[in-house]
């Protein structure tokens, strides 16, 4: 389970040092992807195989429908199109390639949270902009639960 948020910074060259606690898990490989809300997910490799079945077995059961199909056809074209493998350097440092840099408008500050199965790497504008408004969101969600 991934936990925390770190802020590590993007060098010179597209690389971004991993949080210490989480290198062992990923230091076997990891998949690095496009995210929602312009984010990037890092899965560990085999978490990544988890989370394709999932997703073949979701868009078998879909496939009845059109609609769903196609949708679901969409959704896996970019997940996978936009996924690179990477390999920590000894350092615990991974190459974001340019085309995943440029999705997240990552700067030079960027902010990794856990998001428990993966890792999100974020611009730290960007981060600090979504939680301002997802924490609105929650707090009034949790005061909701509260009164029910």
């Amino acid at each position: 389970m991934f936990l925390g948020t770190y802020t590590p910074s993007l060098d010179d060259k597209g690389r971004l040092i991993l949080p210490a606690r989480f290198r062992e898990e990923l230091a076997a490989g990891l998949v690095v992807t496009k995210g929602q809300e312009r984010c990037l997910a890092v899965w560990t490799a085999e978490g990544f195989a988890e989370l394709t079945a999932q997703m073949r077995n979701a868009s078998r059961a879909g496939s009845a429908d059109a609609a769903i199909g196609r949708s679901s056809r969409d959704y896996h074209r970019v997940f996978f199109a936009s996924a690179y493998d990477c390999q920590p350097d000894t350092q615990g440092r991974i190459v974001i390639p340019p085309p995943l840099r440029a999705y997240a408008g990552l700067s030079r500050e960027c902010v990794v949270i856990g998001a428990d199965t993966r890792l999100e790497i974020w611009d730290a504008e960007a981060w600090a902009d979504y939680l301002d408004a997802a924490e609105s969101a929650y707090s009034a969600s949790g005061s909701e639960a509260a009164a029910d």
